[in-house]
């Protein structure tokens, strides 16, 4: 799969729906402001996926322009039990490599899915995303925006109901025409 067409489905995505439903309040700016970072990861096993990940964690370090990045993995974590264990993983690296308070990790994954919901359930789309991908933010910029966003506790309650009031079709729709536009 070509890295062009992977970066082209996820743009769709941050720009349609996470973006576009206002799921993250705080994502419009950078977006509009060409500082989220793509970066499609070439590895398909877990200790490539890995390494890519510290990677990406350097890259941020060197990098203050980018407001966040998505290290996106389009094979090797389909299985999202696979990408879960990974996930505690990296954000284990966080606190060892003295990296607290500077980055947190957001997961984003084709069939995530919350814990206490159903498999059908319109609610798992707020982290659903075209492929596996990881989420680097810097905690500062959020910390910041959230100085100026009343009660963000409220955000993933809000987001919860507006996608179970779209509906289950609704939401696949949006996510599979953003695949279709990666090709």
């Amino acid at each position: 799969m070509k890295s062009e067409a992977v970066v082209t489905a996820t743009r769709c995505w941050v720009e349609g729906t996470v973006v576009g439903l206002n799921l993250c309040p705080f994502a419009a700016l950078p977006v509009k402001q060409g500082r989220i970072r793509y970066q499609v990861c070439s590895a398909s096993d877990m200790d490539g996926i890995y390494r890519a990940i510290l990677a990406e964690f350097e890259t941020m370090l060197e990098l203050p322009e980018a407001e966040a990045s998505l290290l996106i993995v389009p094979t090797g974590l389909e299985r999202f039990d696979d990408y879960l264990d990974l996930l505690q993983v990296a954000e284990e690296v966080i606190p060892e490599a003295g990296l607290e308070g500077r980055f947190q990790l957001a997961s984003f994954h084709p069939d995530y899915r919350f814990e206490e919901s159903e498999e059908s359930d319109p609610a798992n789309y707020t982290n659903r995303s075209p492929y596996p991908m990881f989420h680097f933010i810097r905690e500062e910029s959020l910390a910041e925006a959230l100085k100026h966003y009343p009660q963000p506790e409220l955000i993933p309650q809000r987001n919860i109901e507006l996608l179970r009031e779209m509906g289950l079709q609704a939401v696949e729709q949006r996510l599979s025409r953003c695949r279709e536009k990666g090709g």
